[in-house]
């Protein structure tokens, strides 16, 4: 059917936190640059036409933010449930990675299937998940819903790329997690690329600096390469970071219950 490919990008700020720039840059010190302030959002994302609806990642639960001190804006599943998502019916759900503040709220989708990287699938239920350095970032409760999950054969697991949908493609990356992933959309608008915590911020991209948290340093210095190469080729139009506070104001704003809260990429298909 005509303009079954074609999608709009909702962006939904649930939470955020401030914090200062030696937290989330790795080795500030390195660039010789003074300390400060810095905020922190914390998104998910929908992809949605007239056909069909696909959640990229689900935020953090209400147990795993205040073990961290994260301010909830909204709750994720009062934000879904003002957009209209119908749960029940099973949308599929992308796994970008397995951190706490993207896993979170699994079980508010318990038919979906899960598209998850195999490499992250395979960290996260291997021998290192326990290590101080990576657990800090997870919740066992939240690994358990993505076993339960692969039990119960909703798990898709994909190498390096997969196209879920006409026009939807999730591409494996690396770098902060071992299966960290990307999601590319496209829209009305050109191409948009999902970063999730590929990008936290956009000068992170900008400068190449990576964030504190990381699987492989090289891998993730590979991924903003790859992604400014989608740009600049035209491949992609839109970058949508994963963590910055700019990004809502970058987009359309919504109106409504998620005024402030959320904002579009694309025409309603």
């Amino acid at each position: 059917m005509p303009g079954t490919d074609r999608y709009q990008v909702t962006i939904v700020k649930y939470g955020t936190r401030q914090t200062v720039r030696s937290d989330v840059y790795l080795n500030h010190h390195v660039y010789g640059e003074p300390d400060g302030p810095i905020g922190m959002d914390y998104f998910f994302w929908l992809v949605r036409n007239a056909d069909r609806t696909v959640v990229v990642d689900t935020g953090f639960s209400a147990a795993g933010g205040a073990r961290r001190d994260r301010t909830t804006l909204i709750a994720p599943g009062s934000a879904f449930d003002a957009l209209g998502v119908d749960r029940a019916a099973g949308p599929p759900v992308v796994v970008t990675h397995a951190h706490y503040d993207h896993i979170g709220n699994l079980a508010l989708f318990p038919a979906s299937p899960l598209v998850v990287a195999a490499a992250e699938y395979a960290f996260w239920t291997g021998p290192y998940a326990d290590r101080p350095l990576l657990h800090h970032s997870v919740e066992d409760a939240e690994l358990g819903h993505l076993r339960q999950a692969e039990r119960e054969g909703r798990v898709r697991t994909f190498a390096d790329d997969v196209e879920i949908a006409p026009g939807v493609r999730v591409i494996r990356v690396g770098g902060h997690t071992p299966g960290q992933s990307i999601v590319t959309v496209n829209t009305s608008e050109g191409t948009v690329l999902l970063a999730s915590d590929a990008v936290h911020y956009y000068e992170e991209y900008e400068r190449a600096m990576p964030f504190s948290q990381v699987a492989c340093l090289v891998d993730m210095y590979a991924g903003f390469e790859r992604i400014r190469e989608m740009l600049e080729t035209g491949e992609v139009r839109h970058l949508v970071a994963g963590h910055d506070p700019e990004t809502l104001a970058r987009f359309t704003p919504v109106s409504g219950a998620l005024a402030g809260l959320a904002a579009t990429i694309g025409e309603e298909c």
